[in-house]
């Protein structure tokens, strides 16, 4: 809980609403870029600023995708998303070869220095040349991710070791899908505080975080990015279904004691942190519930964690019982599946935030022998 309280903080912090560490592919591309579009439907984001942020974002994880170096020093590739006054904050890190940098520090340069027209005529005359298409930099993907917003692009690099420095590169995106440019020099993240959490990811072993309201349609990607990175882990069908039922009742848990948008903006956003070390899946979550709801939950849970594996089955059948047709509440089911199925204790915490509120935090270890 320790940890999930300390990410918490530098989250609101940072105004993070998503995290990803790992290998960027084809494969959880989509997943990644659908996150994004089904959070700004709940914004006012109108159908052009999600295009147009739709296309910078297929842009900067394609650049990923071709010429980013994979898992070398301990180090991967990191997807960002933040919430800003502005509009959206998107940042992306991965490593690059130590003999790219000069080259791809130049063509970036030169694309900064251009107005919104300017990149459009570098756009056009790139088409017509190879001046950019080489692998030694990120080449015409770069101009098109400035072209998609109009605007200039802000970047970093970090050396990592003689060999490899961390790229980072980073844009914030109004509602209308233009970048927003406040003409400093001085740019609103750097390369090294990336890295800072690139590093406490990778120590703690999270490979996502979200933090922010939780819908069907963000559920569903979240589902779909931990299943794409199960598989890539080489963890068998059989625990990613487990760990999959638990992920969709736990996401459905977080729902059920919502006390609406207003309300988490103002006093705590949800948020779930999901971990994975050596075949462990852990899974963390957190959200704002009312304080008349906690006795009974802490009393649900209490019921669960005291029950053995049969008497966990007896619970679920007398739940399942009870259930009317008519009745979209699961009742007590949704736990007492969770502990069944992680065949563990579900570990949780009550942190009272003013009279009418309270954050409940649970955290459920899926080991590849239980369940």
């Amino acid at each position: 809980m320790d940890i999930f309280n300390k990410i918490q903080d530098k989250v609101a912090q940072k105004g993070l609403l998503f995290a990803f560490r790992g290998d960027v592919n084809d494969k959880n591309s989509l997943p990644l870029l659908t996150l994004l579009e089904n959070e700004m439907k709940e914004d006012d984001y109108n159908f052009t600023g999600r295009k147009r942020l739709f296309m910078y974002v297929l842009e900067n994880l394609q650049n990923i995708v071709k010429h980013g170096e994979h898992k070398k020093g301990g180090y991967m590739s990191l997807v960002t998303y933040s919430k800003t006054d502005d509009g959206y904050r998107i940042v992306t890190g991965n490593l690059i070869a130590a003999t790219q940098v000069d080259e791809l520090d130049r063509k970036l340069k030169k694309v900064t220095s251009l107005d919104a027209e300017g990149i459009k005529a570098l756009y056009k005359q790139i088409l017509r040349t190879s001046e950019f298409s080489e692998k030694g930099g990120a080449g015409l993907g770069l101009i098109e991710m400035a072209a998609k917003t109009g605007n200039k692009l802000e970047y970093g690099f970090e050396p990592v070791d003689k060999d490899y420095s961390y790229f980072v590169i980073g844009k914030t995106v109004d509602s209308t899908g233009t970048g927003v440019y406040n003409g400093s020099t001085v740019p609103v993240f750097n390369a090294a505080s990336l890295m800072d959490l690139e590093k406490a990811m990778a120590e703690n072993r999270i490979y996502m975080i979200w933090s922010g309201h939780v819908t069907p349609g963000i559920g569903e990607e979240v589902l779909s990015i931990t299943e794409s990175r199960l598989t890539e882990e080489d963890i068998g069908s059989r625990f990613r279904r487990r760990v999959f039922n638990i992920m969709v009742e736990t996401l459905e848990n977080m729902s059920k004691y919502n006390p609406g948008r207003e309300a988490e903006k103002e006093h705590g956003m949800p948020a779930a942190i999901v971990c994975i070390d050596e075949g462990t899946v852990i899974l963390t979550t957190g959200n704002l519930m009312k304080n008349d709801n906690v006795a009974i939950l802490k009393s649900i849970l209490d019921s669960v964690n005291n029950s053995k594996r049969e008497e966990l089955k007896k619970l679920f059948y007398s739940s399942l019982s009870q259930q009317k047709i008519d009745n979209d509440s699961t009742g007590n089911m949704g736990l007492i599946n969770i502990a069944l199925k992680s065949g563990s204790r579900l570990e949780y915490d009550f942190r009272k935030v003013n009279e009418l509120y309270t954050y409940f935090t649970m955290s459920v270890r899926v080991d590849k022998e239980g369940g």
